[in-house]
C-alpha cells in the first residue's frame, strides 16, 4: 500500500464539472488500495476576485486581514471536493491548513512553513478517511492565519509529503508534465520523463511556471519524489528526482525565459571596491530583487555598473538610483525596460564544455545581440531585446536537439 499526496491546482478544480472529474480520479486511486492525502488550490480566478474585493475597499489592505480574506478560496474548493467524494461513497474530510497542523512564520502573504505535525493527518488516514487539505495557508506560532504566497499550494503538498514520508507527491495541473520549453512558444517542445531537482529549480527560478520554486527547493531538501501530471488526462507525467543515469543525462535539458526584465546602468562611476554595495544596498533595502549584474571598467578609474530587475520594479529602482548616481558622480543613468531573459539549463553542462559557444553562435546567426550574461554550474542566461524572445527560444531549442528524445 502506497501513500500519495495529490495536489490539484486552480484550473483542475476551476468549475463544478472539474471538481466532479477530479473526485472521480481520487476515488479510483482510493479504491485501488492506496492511501491518499489531497491538497487543493482555490478555484481558478477566485483568489484574484478576492484580491480585487480587498483593493476596492482599501488601497493598501492590512496584511493580516488580507490573509483572512484570500484564504477562504481554498475553503470553498475543499468543502465541495469532500461533498463530491461523499457522493461517491468515499470517506473524506475537508480540513484547513491550521487543522492540518501546518505551522509557519508570521510573514503574512509570504509565510514560510516551519513544521508540519502529522497527528491529525495520520488519525484520519488510520480511520480510512481522505484528508482534503486547504493549500496555500497555515497558522503561525502566535496563532495567526497566514498564507504562503502565489503557488503556495504546491509547497503545502510537498511539506505534507515530506512530513508523512509519502511515496510520492503528485502535482496535478493543466499540463501533462515538464517540457523542454513552453510549447506555446516552440510547438516542437518535448515532455520530459525525468528531470533533476537542480534543473527544475533553475527552470522555475528562470521563468518556467510549472512549479513554484519554493516547493521544488522543499522537495529537494527532504528528497520527496515529485511528479507533475495532468488532471485533464492520463499519463506518467514528469518525475523530478535527484539522480539520473549518468550515461543518459543530456547536455541541455530545457530552455526557460522571462519576458519581464529591465536593466539600469550607472555610467562613469568610480572603479572602486565598494561601489557595488553603494548602488545595490538601497535597491535591496526596498525589497527589490536584483538579477543579472555586470561591472565593466571603461577608462582609468571609471566603470559602468549594470544590473537587471523585474519590470514591475523598474520605475521604483530607477527613482532610487537618482540620489546614488549623484552621490557617486556618475555621468548619467541608462535604462531599458524592453528586455527579456533566455536561459539554457542542464546538469550535463557540469562535465561538458561548448554550451556557451554554441549558444552565442546560434544567437549570432539569427542577428540577436546579447546585452548581459549570467552563468552558474548548470545554466547560462542572456538578456536580449524582448522582440527576439520567440526566435531565440526556437533557435536554441533546435541547436541543442531538444525535440529529440535522449
Amino acid at each position: 500500500m502506497a501513500l500519495y499526496v495529490q495536489k490539484f491546482g486552480g484550473t483542475s478544480v476551476g468549475s463544478l464539472e472539474r471538481i466532479e472529474a477530479v473526485a472521480d480520479r481520487i476515488a479510483r486511486a482510493s479504491r485501488s488500495g492506496d492511501k491518499i492525502v489531497v491538497v487543493l488550490s482555490a478555484m481558478a480566478g477566485e483568489t484574484n476576485r478576492l484580491l480585487n474585493l480587498a483593493h476596492s475597499v482599501a488601497a493598501e489592505p492590512d496584511p493580516r486581514e488580507l490573509d483572512m480574506l484570500v484564504s477562504t478560496g481554498e475553503q470553498i474548493s475543499i468543502s465541495l471536493m469532500a461533498m463530491a467524494l461523499h457522493k461517491r461513497g468515499i470517506s473524506a474530510q475537508a480540513i484547513l491548513g491550521d487543522q492540518a497542523q501546518i505551522l509557519t512564520n508570521d510573514h503574512h502573504g509570504k509565510a514560510r512553513i516551519q513544521h508540519v505535525a502529522t497527528d491529525n493527518l495520520n488519525n484520519l488516514l488510520g480511520l480510512g478517511i481522505i484528508p482534503i487539505v486547504a493549500g496555500f495557508q497555515g497558522r503561525s506560532e502566535s496563532g495567526q492565519l497566514t498564507t504562503l504566497g502565489r503557488g503556495g499550494s504546491d509547497t503545502t503538498a510537498v511539506a505534507i509529503a515530506a512530513a508523512l514520508k509519502a511515496d510520492e507527491c503528485q502535482i496535478y495541473t493543466d499540463v501533462d508534465g515538464v517540457y523542454t520549453t513552453d510549447p506555446r512558444v516552440e510547438p516542437k517542445a518535448r515532455k520530459m520523463d525525468f528531470i533533476t531537482f537542480e534543473e527544475m529549480m533553475e527552470l522555475s527560478s528562470l521563468g518556467a511556471k510549472v512549479l513554484q520554486i519554493r516547493s521544488v527547493e522543499y522537495a529537494g531538501r527532504y528528497n520527496v519524489p515529485l511528479r507533475v501530471l495532468s488532471s485533464f488526462g492520463d499519463g506518467e507525467g514528469t518525475l523530478i528526482m535527484y539522480d539520473q543515469n549518468s550515461d543518459k543525462v543530456p547536455l541541455v535539458s530545457g530552455i526557460a525565459f522571462n519576458r519581464d526584465e529591465a536593466s539600469l546602468t550607472l555610467v562613469g562611476v568610480p572603479d572602486e571596491a565598494n561601489v557595488a554595495a553603494q548602488i545595490l544596498t538601497p535597491i535591496s533595502d526596498s525589497g527589490i530583487d536584483v538579477d543579472m549584474i555586470v561591472h565593466t571598467t571603461t577608462v582609468a578609474g571609471c566603470a559602468d555598473f549594470t544590473f537587471t530587475v523585474h519590470r514591475n520594479d523598474f520605475s521604483q529602482a530607477k527613482a532610487l538610483l537618482s540620489p546614488v548616481a549623484k552621490k557617486l558622480g556618475a555621468q548619467h543613468v541608462k535604462s531599458d525596460n524592453g528586455l527579456c531573459k533566455v536561459s539554457v539549463v542542464g546538469v550535463g553542462m557540469k562535465n561538458h564544455s561548448g554550451v556557451a559557444s554554441r549558444m552565442f553562435q546560434t544567437l549570432g546567426q539569427e542577428g540577436i545581440s546579447v546585452q548581459l550574461i549570467s552563468t552558474s554550474e548548470i545554466k547560462i542566461s542572456v538578456a536580449i531585446e524582448e522582440k527576439y524572445l520567440e526566435l531565440a527560444v526556437r533557435s536554441l531549442h533546435s541547436a541543442f536537439d531538444l525535440a529529440e528524445k535522449t
